[in-house]
């Protein structure tokens, strides 16, 4: 995975929530959910969890320079059913997290995060995995900025998104 990926993986994310902040129409009006404070904390419990997934795989002189990381690298990279658990867990909570969604978004995650977890496990070829990351991230991104309200406050106030 080269820096420009990983740039452009944030560049989406970027202009996802420019998208949200500039375009009136978004979120879509009654299509979009309130979630809870837990929501947003799991989702993003699991989203660490991928990233440390993913940096385990691609960028394993930096993660195992985490004190306590050597090991789950190694379990990762091994790609056995261990490693499996490592993404299914977090990806599951990122769903988790969102499951107050409309079920078109839920499912669209679900689809692009059981596309990565086959992609990565079935020994095919790395563009192409490396191509469902970015697209799971891009629909993951556009389903927040569509779909998500900011969770409440109080008695009914909302924080900004």
């Amino acid at each position: 995975m080269s820096n420009s990926f990983v740039l452009s993986l944030i560049a989406v994310v970027a202009l996802a929530v420019c998208a949200r902040l500039v375009l009136g129409g978004l979120p879509l009006g009654n299509l979009a959910e309130r979630l809870s404070w837990g929501d947003p904390v799991m989702s993003g419990i699991g989203l660490v969890g991928l990233v440390f997934h993913c940096g385990a795989m691609f960028f394993t002189t930096v993660v195992t320079a985490i004190p306590g990381a050597q090991g789950p690298v190694e379990t990762i990279n091994a790609l056995g059913t261990a490693s499996i658990v490592w993404y299914v867990v977090p990806a599951v909570l990122v769903l988790a997290g969102l499951w107050r969604l409309h079920w078109s978004g839920l499912v669209s995650v679900s689809l692009a995060l059981i596309a990565v977890g086959v992609t990565m496990y079935n020994g095919g070829p790395l563009d192409v995995h490396l191509a469902t990351i970015f697209a799971a991230v891009v629909v993951l991104a556009l389903v927040a900025a569509a779909l998500v309200l900011s969770p409440t406050v109080g008695s009914g106030r909302s924080v900004s998104a």
